[in-house]
């Protein structure tokens, strides 16, 4: 790799790929959001945790509620281990028994039958024991994935646009499989351990305390190896999480964009970018891998010395002070067993380290702002089948204290309710907002559109067209000023009512895996399927719907892969029009598709538009010509305003740019 290639991707993944350097990372956003959040990966999680204790109660929480199940899984664990160290201690009777000379090949059967017995129990409990506690962690991993996606359908469009989505899919993968195999297995081994080494020290004392106290001698030099070589492992599998989360992002970025690569010929440098990231990785696991398993081999030689030291001075015993042969069996057998539960324990220290730094960046995505909840006693919007209309339904309490006089057209009231019909006027007063404090995009910006009207945005590119549809729809919260649908401020209505009554057509199409008739009923889900066909004929979707292979019933993958740019616009439009929306908001719909395919489009939206309040940006000018009002905007300003004909009348911007004088930037 070229050496200012490879210094240029250091740079650009130095707080990535190490995010111990940079630990108030997660909280920073990008200055406005990244479009569709394909690029903001600058929220990469993985630092030291604030608060392991928390993070570990956190975790556990989630398996609490079987205590039940859990109390079982302790009581075949204990059962266990005694059926272990029972069956270890056998040997001391049977042992002395064989030395003697009233030993026999029955006393031998007997004393093996009894052993045998005895581990058979063992075997039973433990197989008890990982049954049930791979159910309890498997139902403890099917509620953390579904608060965690449940968080994510609450977090705000902020979010998703300065956070990489590979990044935030990973959590769902390798991190929540990272924690499902500490709760599978870890946690088990861990109350056995505790239960083994209370249970075999005791014994070891009961059959010699001598020999127990030179065993002990090794015990801190264990511990210091478990402190020195798990600290270095905690630490690189800190990185290691965060590598992957960065690999993963790039993977999912660069295969969405696929075709954009191919066509600007980066096809090496985005291999080499993927080497250096996968490069990266591989030494973080390398490290992580290597003082993780390194554990084992340390604590088996630490264990085996303390075995050979042990079996020396106990001979010395048996040989000077009378120690019986079967009580120095037994016992060199729990000093290796005593070192056993130790080792193990240090064996789970890459799966702990694993599951807790996949812990912190689950629960770092369900410490998220969620969007801000609604206030109390916000209006909502109800609908009147036998009319065929929606109705506000607007708290008296609400409407007694608010200023706006928005309480005209009121068709019905009761008891704590009036009623209100949707027309689906919007209204922007003194509207100022901005993205990040330090960034203002719109700046004071008045407008109106009465019901059915069509107002359209021109400008160049950040002048500030779309936000004002971001805001319309409260994806984000005006600085100052006022947004009103039928003279009721958006923050005064339940947000799902306020979205479920704007539909938008956007530039980017995007379909779900489904048939086409489920994509075009997402826009209103009890549709029924005479619903839809009209929704696309009006779209001016049916006729090709019904030249695919299946009709409706045709299955699309892959975003609608099998079908046209102006195809899946179409099925966008449809989708659109099955909502029944009063509000309509069209961003560049027929900006990426040909001039045939636009005038299909067109006629669609024409027909969509036709009773409903549209507000529409448009990037050919052609597209606008027959709107009510156009809005000229040029850095977060209305700079011009009138209709077709007005704005060409008063030469300005909009002139220059629909007779070609000008272009947009």
């Amino acid at each position: 790799m070229r050496a200012e290639k490879l210094e240029y991707l250091q740079k650009k993944y130095e707080s990535r790929l190490n995010p111990a350097k940079d630990d108030e990372l997660s909280s920073k956003g990008s200055s406005r959001p990244k479009g569709h959040g394909h690029g903001g990966m600058g929220n990469m999680a993985g630092g030291k945790p604030k608060n392991m204790k928390r993070t570990m109660g956190r975790l556990f929480g989630y398996i609490s509620n079987e205590k039940w199940k859990l109390t079982v899984v302790f009581l075949c664990v204990i059962g266990g281990t005694a059926a272990s160290l029972a069956g270890s201690y056998m040997l001391r009777p049977i042992i002395n028994g064989l030395t003697s000379e009233d030993g026999s090949v029955a006393f031998l059967f007997k004393g093996i039958l009894a052993m045998a017995v005895i581990y058979l129990i063992g075997a039973l409990a433990q197989y008890l024991q990982q049954r049930i506690m791979i159910s309890i962690s498997q139902n403890a991993i099917v509620k953390l994935r579904n608060d965690l996606f449940g968080k994510l359908q609450k977090l705000p469009v902020r979010y998703y646009d300065t956070h990489n989505h590979g990044d935030v899919m990973s959590r769902f993968t390798n991190d929540v499989d990272a924690i499902g195999e500490m709760l599978d297995r870890t946690v088990v081994q861990l109350i056995s351990g505790a239960i083994n080494i209370v249970g075999t020290f005791a014994l070891m004392i009961y059959t010699n305390v001598w020999l127990t106290l030179i065993t002990i001698v090794m015990i801190p030099v264990m511990l210091k190896a478990v402190q020195t070589v798990g600290g270095r492992s905690r630490k690189f599998y800190r990185a290691q999480q965060a590598a992957i989360g960065t690999l993963n992002g790039y993977i999912e970025e660069t295969v969405t964009g696929q075709k954009v690569v191919k066509v600007f010929n980066h096809e090496e440098d985005a291999r080499e970018e993927f080497e250096y990231l996968n490069k990266d990785l591989k030494g973080k696991q390398i490290k992580a891998q290597f003082f993780g398993g390194i554990m084992g081999p340390v604590m088996g030689n630490l264990s085996q010395v303390s075995y050979s030291l042990t079996a020396c001075i106990g001979g010395i015993l048996c040989v000077l002070r009378g120690f019986d042969i079967g009580g120095l069996t037994v016992f060199v057998n729990y000093s290796r067993q005593f070192s056993r539960p130790i080792n193990e324990v240090a064996m789970q220290v890459n799966t702990i380290f694993s599951a807790l730094a996949g812990a912190e960046r689950v629960f770092a995505v369900m410490d998220e702002e969620p969007e801000k909840e609604d206030v109390s006693g916000a209006v909502r919007i109800a609908e009147d089948a036998e009319k065929e209309k929606n109705f506000y339904v607007i708290p008296k309490e609400n409407a007694l204290t608010n200023e706006e006089g928005f309480m005209e057209d009121v068709c019905g009231e009761d008891e704590d309710y009036y009623y209100k019909e949707v027309k689906g006027a919007v209204t922007l007063t003194n509207v100022t907002f901005g993205y990040n404090t330090d960034k203002t995009i719109l700046k004071n910006v008045s407008l109106y559109a009465k019901p059915g009207q069509k107002i359209a945005f021109v400008g160049s590119t950040g002048a500030g067209k779309t936000t004002i549809t971001n805001l319309i729809n409260r994806f984000y919260d005006i600085n100052e000023g006022c947004i009103t649908v039928d003279n009721i401020p958006v923050t005064e209505l339940e947000r799902g009512s306020l979205r479920r009554n704007i539909a938008m057509v956007l530039q980017d199409t995007h379909l779900f895996t489904g048939t086409v008739r489920e994509n075009i009923r997402y826009g209103r889900l009890d549709a029924t399927d005479e619903e839809v066909e009209q929704a696309a004929r009006t779209a001016s979707a049916h006729s090709f719907i019904m030249r695919l292979e299946h009709g409706y019933d045709t299955m699309l993958e892959g975003d609608g892969a099998n079908l046209s740019q102006g195809q899946r616009q179409l099925i966008n439009i449809a989708r659109a029009a099955v909502s029944k929306a009063p509000v309509l908001i069209l961003d560049e719909a027929t900006s990426s598709v040909d001039t045939r395919t636009e005038k299909h489009i067109e006629k669609g939206m024409d027909r969509l538009m036709a009773t409903r309040t549209t507000l529409v940006i448009a990037h050919r000018l052609s597209t606008v010509r027959n709107a009510n009002a156009i809005m000229v905007l040029e850095n977060g300003e209305i700079i011009e305003r009138g209709d077709h004909d007005d704005l060409l009348a008063q030469k300005g911007r909009y002139y220059e740019l629909y007779t070609g004088l000008s272009e947009l930037d």
